[in-house]
């Protein structure tokens, strides 16, 4: 074990004191008033219990699929460390989803407070309150991962087990006389199964998080701002409190649990990556296959150290203008991955990583900057797309929903060159285009450091995004709590620039979702040569099952016919495609149902209690936390289920090569739509911010009447509401999950579906 490696390890510790640190420091600060600690009170109860609920929920599912990966440990068709592997991925992102929600919770009241003392003041409590969630994703993630390898390396796969084997529950774990490669390549996929917990976390979270929270948000926006005339978070509205709780179960701990899962599975698959390139190469001495498989957990130890630096970097001056403040955070994140490139430096010195990853690792940060600096000019009222849509809102709902849907689609364009372009070049650094043997492995590996460092610095990027939703929710302390309207416009500043580095931390997500699904395809094929080695049986006769774990990759797509030309590929790439825009249907009409049944809750309200629109009488805030939460519960579990059921069934039908096809249409499919669906619910958004600020006449008319423009805007950020935060960002899970999925249920696949190809008249093609 390498010393530096430690540095991961003690990394992550460091990253979970600092949380501590940011929360102490966070919970010192002044709450404010007695109305502003009562209004906090009702939003971490609503928020907690809806979590509690959530958790219940996602709990049956994961015993459920404990107790199926138990059974498949048993009858010897998976790997026995798997169903502990699953709930330990799982129980992690569960956590941090949990504490970013405490933190934020506790943190909107206090913002508030310190916005009434100046705009860098209210920045600072807000920025290191989202830090705590940055600080933990990396930590716990890192930390689980450390473990992992810790345990298999000097528990299971020791010397003495390699040479004579290991055997548990009477299945063959350590073969007799096994190298070091072939342990590195079982130590990184049974590793690569503890994503698959994280990932089913996530889209619960995501899913269900994004149910509650648009459900909540229309209901309070159409009712209240479009039909009553209020001001966003008047209390009188009777959604304004359910609202603020959405803001913290999506946007904080679905995004948490998104990007956990995110940057746990591309250090995973590019470990994995990197023992395939030692099995394949053949030339690799055991020390260097070794820091193949230790390098990206390293980079991202030292990612996590710099994130840290650069979180105390972000600071503004007062009356910064929306620019400054972007500025200001800019300085953070673009300071930390200049350090991260220095730190690279370092381990070339020390022969840990060669100039080719350097390379690599420099296109997946530049892609994440290009893509962020995209998805910042056309979600941004600073620019002229998200400008665009306010001029149409001059005209109606129609024009402004049809210039925020163009802006969208415009917007998908440069992500998908950019990621195009990236691929190609950490595939071409990496070694990938050369012609010794296990090139195309190295390309591939590359493509899986460009994930890695795209996320290196994943403590300041998400920290950026999670502060987001707590200046949303502090801007409506504020207004709930009557406070003076400089308060309220330093909070607006904050939560627009919120909504600008949301969309931007999304872009980052289904970036690296991207560039991490290309290396989980190369996962599955490595997970699928351990187990064909394992189960002879109705392969087909051009297989030679001895020989299948020593392929190439190659190799391995040559004897399984995984071409375009192939019906059963090309079968799965339709799948694929179409569970995309499926998923997207059943979460859009998700929110508008439990959205309908917040409209119709609101409506009553006001028409049962006319007194209070008078301040007269108080609403009924418990009863819309109650509908919102009843509706994510029932509405997130079959899209959810969706994205485990389908790889599945399309595995056992169609084979490896419908499996193969069905991640590439989900990963094409999938990123380019969730591209579109967050840039334009970001555009219609801050289009809606940009008019309330006074854009084409957005204020009130003189006699007091509601204005068409504004209400026009309402619409057609109402319309985004779901795509920018349920669905799009859901998506970039839904891509990933597919794809751990696949890889759990390997041993499955190759054991029943030639089974049932031959019972089906579909097994002739590998003959």
């Amino acid at each position: 074990m390498p010393a530096i490696w430690w540095s991961a390890p003690l990394a992550a510790i460091l990253a979970i004191l600092m949380a501590m640190v940011f929360y102490k420091k966070m919970m010192a600060a002044s709450e404010g008033s007695e109305r502003m600690k009562e209004i906090a009170g009702y939003v971490r109860e609503g928020a907690m219990a809806y979590l509690w609920r959530q958790y219940k929920v996602v709990g049956f599912v994961f015993i459920a699929l404990f107790v199926l990966f138990s059974l498949l440990a048993l009858f010897h068709i998976q790997n026995p460390f798997v169903p502990v592997a699953f709930l330990t991925g799982g129980f992690f992102s569960g956590l941090c989803g949990y504490i970013g929600m405490k933190t934020a919770t506790r943190a909107s009241n206090r913002t508030a407070q310190a916005a009434s003392e100046g705009l860098n003041r209210g920045l600072q409590v807000a920025f290191r309150s989202g830090a705590v969630m940055g600080m933990v994703v990396v930590g716990f993630g890192l930390i689980d991962i450390c473990l992992w390898y810790l345990i298999l390396d000097k528990l299971v796969y020791t010397p003495v087990h390699m040479a004579e084997g290991l055997s548990f529950l009477g299945m063959d774990i350590v073969s007799q006389g096994c190298t070091e490669a072939e342990k590195l390549v079982h130590i990184t996929t049974t590793m690569l199964t503890f994503g698959m917990g994280a990932s089913t976390q996530a889209l619960f979270a995501r899913v269900g998080g994004g149910i509650y929270t648009k459900a909540a948000d229309v209901g309070a926006d159409l009712v209240g701002k479009v039909e009553a005339g209020i001001p966003e978070d008047d209390p009188r509205n009777p959604a304004t409190i359910a609202d603020n709780v959405g803001d913290n179960v999506g946007d904080v701990a679905g995004m948490g649990a998104d990007l956990y899962e995110s940057y746990c599975g591309s250090i995973l698959a590019t470990a994995a990556l990197g023992a395939a390139v030692a099995a394949q190469s053949g030339t690799f001495e055991a020390e260097q296959a070794t820091k193949l498989v230790l390098a990206p957990m390293i980079v991202a130890g030292f990612g996590t150290f710099l994130s840290i630096l650069g979180i105390g970097l972000v600071r503004c001056k007062e009356g910064a203008s929306q620019k400054q403040l972007l500025r200001s955070l800019l300085t953070g994140t673009l300071g930390s991955s200049i350090f991260v490139l220095i730190a690279l430096l370092f381990l070339i010195f020390l022969d840990f990583i060669s100039w080719g990853v350097f390379g690599a690792v420099v296109s997946g940060l530049v892609a994440g900057v290009i893509i962020g600096q995209a998805t910042e000019y056309y979600t941004s009222a600073e620019y002229k797309p998200t400008r665009g849509i306010a001029f149409q809102a001059q005209m109606g709902p129609a024009t402004t929903i049809i210039d925020g849907l163009a802006t969208g689609m415009y917007s998908a364009g440069l992500p998908v060159v950019t990621i195009v372009i990236g691929i190609l070049c950490a595939f071409g650094f990496a070694g990938g285009f050369g012609d010794q043997a296990g090139a195309f492995a190295q390309g591939l590996y590359g493509v899986g450091f460009a994930a890695v460092g795209m996320l290196s610095t994943l403590g300041i990027t998400l920290a950026t995004d999670a502060y987001g939703p707590i200046a949303d929710n502090a801007g409506g302390n504020a207004e709930m709590s009557g406070l003076p309207p400089e308060v309220r416009q330093r909070t607006d500043a904050l939560d627009s620039l919120g909504n600008t580095t949301a969309a931007t931390g999304k872009g980052f997500a289904i970036g690296s979702a991207a560039l991490t699904a290309l290396a989980l395809l190369a996962s599955f094929i490595e997970e699928a040569k351990i187990w064909i080695g394992k189960f002879d049986s109705g392969l087909g006769e051009g297989i030679n099952v001895a020989e299948a774990s020593k392929m190439s990759l190659l190799s391995f797509v040559d004897q399984y016919q995984l071409t375009i030309m192939n019906p059963l590929l090309l079968g799965g790439l339709f799948l694929g495609g179409m569970v995309a825009f499926l998923f997207c249907a059943m979460t859009m009409k998700a929110v508008g149902r439990a959205a309908g049944s917040m409209v119709e809750e609101v409506r009553r309200q006001f028409k049962d209690k006319p007194g209070i629109m008078e301040g007269k009488e108080t609403p009924d805030y418990a009863k819309c936390v109650a509908i919102s939460t009843a509706g994510a519960q029932r509405e997130m579990i079959l899209p959810s289920l969706l994205a485990i059921v389908i790889p599945v069934v399309t595995g056992l039908v169609l084979g490896i090569p419908g499996v193969m096809g069905l991640l590439a249409g989900g990963l094409a499919t999938g990123f380019v739509l969730a591209t579109m669906l967050n840039n334009a619910g970001g555009a219609w958004d801050n289009a809606k911010k940009y008019i309330e600020n006074g854009a084409h006449g957005g204020k009130k008319l003189p006699d007091g009447s509601k204005n068409p423009t504004h209400g026009a805007a309402v619409i057609g950020d109402t319309v985004g509401d779901p795509c920018k935060d349920t669905s799009g960002p859901a998506l970039n899970i839904l891509i990933k999950l597919m794809s751990m999925v696949c890889i759990v249920f390997a041993p499955v696949i190759i054991k029943f579906s030639p089974t049932i190809q031959q019972w089906l008249g579909i097994s002739g093609i590998l003959q």
